[in-house]
C-alpha cells in the first residue's frame, strides 16, 4: 500500500489562497479547503486552531502576491511608478475576489491610513518613487500616498462593479496624481 501523503501547513494556506481566487474568501472553510487538497478535514483543523486563522494566513499570501503583482515591471510604461499604479488597478479588474479580501475586509481593523500606507507594507514601491522622483523617504512617502489613494479608488470602483476598464482615462488620472503632487512637493506644500 504506498504511503498517504502528509499535508502540510503550506499546503493548506495554498488551497485557502486558491479558494480566495477562485471563489471568493468567504467560501474559505474547513469543507472547501480539505476538497481542494483532497483529504479530511483533519489535516486543516489539526495545523489550525481556527478557521479564521486559515483565512489570516491566506490573506498574508494574497497580501504577498498583490506586492509581487504591481512591482512586476516591464517598461510598458513611462515610469515606472505609472505602471505599479496601473499594475494595482489592472489586478483589480483581473484578480477581483483577492482584491476584496486584501482591501474590502476586515484584515486591517484597527489600523489607521498612515500606519498601513509605510515602507514595511509597500518598501519595494518606496524605493521606486525615491529613485524616479529623486525624493528622499519622506517626500517618497507623501507622494506615494497621495497617488495611493486615487490608484485605490479607481481599482475599488473597478473590483466591485460591472465598469468597464478605460486603461488610457487611468494613465491620464494617475498622471495627474503624481505631476499634482510633484508640483506640491516642489512648492513644499506636501511635505
Amino acid at each position: 500500500m504506498p504511503a498517504i501523503a502528509k499535508v502540510t501547513k503550506e499546503m493548506i494556506i495554498d488551497a485557502a489562497f486558491e479558494i480566495a481566487k477562485e471563489m471568493g474568501a468567504e467560501n474559505i472553510n474547513a469543507r472547501t479547503v480539505s476538497q481542494k487538497l483532497g483529504c479530511s478535514t483533519q489535516p486543516v483543523l489539526y495545523h489550525f486552531k481556527t478557521i479564521e486563522d486559515v483565512r489570516i494566513a491566506a490573506h498574508k499570501k494574497a497580501g504577498e502576491f498583490h506586492i509581487s503583482y504591481v512591482t512586476n515591471i516591464s517598461g510598458k510604461y513611462e515610469r515606472p511608478m505609472l505602471e505599479v499604479g496601473m499594475r494595482h488597478i489592472q489586478f483589480a479588474v483581473e484578480e477581483k475576489n483577492l482584491f476584496r479580501f486584501l482591501f474590502h475586509s476586515n484584515y486591517y481593523t484597527g489600523v489607521s491610513l498612515s500606519d498601513w500606507l509605510t515602507r514595511e507594507n509597500f518598501g519595494s514601491l518606496f524605493s521606486i518613487l525615491e529613485r524616479q522622483a529623486k525624493v528622499d523617504e519622506r517626500k517618497a512617502y507623501n507622494i506615494f500616498s497621495q497617488i495611493f489613494l486615487v490608484t485605490h479608488g479607481i481599482a475599488s470602483l473597478l473590483a466591485n462593479n460591472a465598469m468597464v476598464y478605460d486603461e488610457a482615462y487611468c494613465i491620464k488620472t494617475l498622471s495627474n496624481a503624481y505631476f499634482g503632487a510633484m508640483h506640491l512637493i516642489e512648492e513644499g506644500s506636501l511635505l
